[in-house]
């Protein structure tokens, strides 16, 4: 038996193939091969065609499918992990009605600052555990306001992952996972936040169906069969964000313990048993994927924008022409820590949450152009992300997440050697790598969903730490000091 993980992101949709007996993956990929593009039509928009999610869906399944060679009759599940805070629209028929406004857009936020200073600090934290912030509740707002149009002919809203499962299954739900990222659920009263929707002006029946997390969601109906060379009726199973998927991927599902990426956004995820916010909302508390009315299961979420699309930047911009990531990661690591006094805030892809949604941009400092080279502005921006890193954590301490051992997957940023020893010295933290990725932990969040894992140890037997690193003590002062000087900076920054 096996079962299919899709990861829709917003550079790429990935899809895997599981065998549920010996928990492997047993055929991946994803498309399209060169990022996917994203519309900004103004600066601070950020927007893209869900029909392209679905068209390299359709290209990934068929790859895996060819690559594994077997029966589709065979497949007994679908998960799906997806881009959060996104923002899809539909008419009655399932029709898209614009492009999707996307998890870094940041349009939303004077709706979000508004709505909060209506409903009041108290009733925003202690009941939504967030301020409404960037999140889908305001990028809807502002459809409202400025597409009034659009706005009358809405039947449902959807974030990413559930239109991806409308597709698949004809029927526009959503789980409560789903609404808590979009600011609408009620930790409190533990229902649909009806403050939130009157102070917006929105209608509850604009929100999709519950349905649950782990659990039939749907079947996969004759025309998206046909389309993706699947048989019909196999069953979505799980469905979650990208963070609380990735969470699940590296089996962190209990208070107490880290998960983390370091893609085009940089990710620390920590989970909780405690109803627990930050005053002033730059780390945010959603329901995790095991969240329930009767047990407490919070992932409370410190998101960086900016991280690894710096390096790409770097990449396409200073980089030699055709040098790889790893050629860049060794060229970096010819510079000394502290890159001789280079630091770049890696802050240049919209407003940031921790920063209290200010949009400060990317900046580099200290260069000298008589002493820097590549090398000490490649290092500078590692530095520069695990820096905000740190930045960031110091936050989640504040609130009571302790970050003594990260996981993540062996991906993106933590290849670098350089990266993940700075993210380990700077937090006095172990970092644990494993071999899995967002496609992976769906399928196997899939296999839980269709009851063939009685457990997630079960799902997750098969999943071993491949690498870690540790603090490098010897040279910790001196992350220290150019962190300080880092920071400097970013203070600066933020007062302008």
């Amino acid at each position: 038996m096996y079962t299919i993980g899709y990861d829709i992101g917003s550079s790429s949709v990935k899809a895997s193939l599981v065998d549920t007996q010996t928990g492997q993956c047993i055929a991946t990929d994803f498309f399209p091969k060169t990022e996917m593009e994203i519309i900004a039509h103004k600066a601070g928009w950020a927007e893209q065609h869900p029909e392209e999610w679905w068209k390299n869906l359709q290209l990934a399944t068929h790859s895996i499918l060819s690559t594994a060679k077997i029966n589709p009759k065979e497949i007994k599940g679908i998960g799906i992990s997806y881009q959060m805070h996104g923002l899809v629209v539909v008419d009655k028929d399932g029709k898209v009605l614009r492009p999707a406004i996307i998890w870094c857009d940041s349009r939303g936020v004077p709706y979000g600052n508004n709505a909060f200073n209506k409903l009041g600090s108290d009733y925003c934290l202690s009941h939504l555990l967030n301020s409404p912030g960037n999140f889908t509740a305001s990028k809807l707002a502002w459809i409202k306001e400025n597409e009034p149009e659009i706005f009358e002919k809405i039947d449902k809203i959807l974030l990413p992952g559930d239109y991806i499962a409308m597709r698949l299954t004809n029927l526009a739900t959503t789980t409560l996972s789903g609404l808590s990222e979009g600011i609408f659920w009620d930790f409190k009263d533990k229902c649909i936040s009806k403050p939130l929707l009157n102070t917006f002006g929105f209608s509850e029946t604009l929100l999709a169906p519950l349905v649950p997390t782990f659990g039939i969601q749907g079947e996969v109906t004759s025309t998206a069969a046909s389309e993706l060379h699947l048989t019909e009726g196999i069953p979505v199973t799980y469905r979650a964000g990208d963070q609380p998927n990735n969470a699940l991927s590296l089996n962190v599902l209990n208070p107490g313990e880290i998960a983390s990426t370091a893609g085009t956004s940089g990710v620390v995820y920590g989970v909780s048993d405690q109803v627990t916010y930050d005053a002033q909302s730059r780390v945010n508390s959603f329901a995790h994927v095991n969240y329930t009315s009767e047990q407490n299961r919070l992932g409370v979420l410190l998101c960086i924008n900016g991280t690894a699309i710096l390096n790409a930047w770097i990449r396409r911009n200073i980089a030699s022409q055709n040098m790889s990531y790893s050629e860049m990661n060794e060229l970096a690591a010819q510079a000394p820590i502290g890159s001789k006094g280079i630091s770049i805030l890696p802050f240049g892809n919209g407003a940031e949450r921790m920063l209290a949604n200010k949009e400060i941009a990317a900046s580099m400092h200290g260069i000298n152009y008589n002493i820097h080279d590549r090398s000490h502005l490649m290092r500078a921006a590692q530095e520069g992300i695990a820096f905000s890193f740190r930045y960031g954590i110091d936050i989640l301490k504040q609130v009571g997440i302790q970050t003594h051992i990260i996981k993540a997957g062996h991906a993106n940023m933590y290849l670098s050697p350089l990266f993940r020893t700075a993210v380990a010295t700077i937090n006095n933290a172990m970092i644990e790598l494993y071999d899995t990725d967002g496609s992976i932990g769906a399928a196997r969040g899939a296999g839980i969903g269709c009851g063939i894992y009685k457990t997630p140890a079960e799902a997750f037997y098969s999943l071993k730490c491949i690498d870690n690193a540790e603090p490098d003590i010897k040279n910790q002062q001196a992350y220290i000091d150019a962190y300080e000087i880092w920071k400097q900076h970013l203070q600066t920054a933020l007062k302008n």
